[in-house]
């Protein structure tokens, strides 16, 4: 069953729950943004049932225990909830007293389950189809949108030709993307709330028969309906923004699997860039005084 499902799924069975059943069917359509943070026992104390019903509820609805039912209501969380509530719920969640520790602590917490969720497999595919495309397009928008442009960046150092899709419009998007060929991939990057420009631009790229790469958090997403290799990383918020770290880190490994690959032609293009940037003076020079001191500048 997909996670996104467990509404409909509540409204489906609604008329078959027990009593007590129904109380947490009610509690969970009405609060799912509060109920995803207790735990068994706590959302059996506010909704007046003990814990092994709200445990055999989870498992009448199809999932693995509690913790599969938490799951899918996350996925509500991070798919429907507009920025305000968002915040809302953030705040619940935030330790007032030490802010940026809760912060960072989720942000580990969002790079254990992007780890949890990779396959090495589908990694090593995704990079060899971009090692064989005669052209890379990378596509992310809105929050997406630094993600999209970490990747391309360093894609140029290992690829002869790569095409960043950089625009405000959906015309100006399919613009870009209109020479898209069987011999090329395009890499598209989003998570929740989902960009329709991105899927749109997702489903161009198939009916062009292009390979075509989802970043994005599961296999539900709309971009991974047309993926040839999905791969997933874990987001979660924090306050307005949504944490980038998993995303991030996932990034990060394809760009070095990618690297290992063309070892060589990655050390003969590095060797010319280190004489380009000192003969046009790109970096600032450390003294030694300076770097005693820990100075770092850039």
């Amino acid at each position: 069953m997909k996670q996104d499902d467990v509404l409909i799924r509540i409204r489906t069975m609604y008329p078959t729950f027990s009593k007590g059943q129904k109380l947490l069917a009610d509690y969970i359509t009405d609060h799912y943004d509060k109920a995803v943070y207790l735990t068994a026992a706590k959302l059996g104390s506010v909704v007046g049932v003990s814990e092994s019903t709200v445990v055999r509820f989870a498992s009448e609805l199809g999932y693995d225990g509690y913790p599969g039912l938490q799951r899918a209501i996350s996925e509500i969380i991070r798919t429907r909830l507009t920025t305000l509530q968002k915040m809302e719920v953030s705040r619940s969640r935030m330790d007032e007293n030490h802010p940026m520790i809760s912060i960072m602590n989720d942000d580990i917490a969002n790079i254990k389950e992007t780890m949890s969720l990779l396959d090495e497999d589908t990694l090593k595919k995704s990079a060899d189809m971009i090692l064989k495309a005669k052209t890379v397009y990378v596509l992310g928008v809105r929050s997406s949108a630094p993600l999209a442009f970490f990747l391309g960046y360093y894609l140029n150092f290992l690829l002869d030709d790569v095409h960043q899709i950089s625009t405000n419009t959906f015309s100006e998007t399919f613009e870009q993307m209109m020479k898209v060929s069987p011999q090329d991939c395009v890499i598209g990057i989003s998570f929740p709330r989902y960009s329709k420009r991105t899927v749109k631009a997702m489903e161009f790229a198939k009916n062009r028969q292009a390979s075509v790469i989802a970043v994005t958090d599961s296999d539900q997403s709309p971009i991974a309906a047309c993926a040839d290799c999905v791969l997933k990383a874990y987001t979660d918020m924090a306050s307005m923004v949504d944490s980038l770290v998993g995303p991030m880190s996932l990034l990060n490994a394809l760009l070095v699997l990618l690297s290992e690959k063309r070892t060589e032609v990655v050390e003969q293009r590095f060797d010319l860039l280190e004489e380009i940037w000192k003969d046009y003076d790109v970096y600032e020079t450390m003294t030694e005084d300076q770097d005693s001191n820990k100075v770092i500048l850039s």
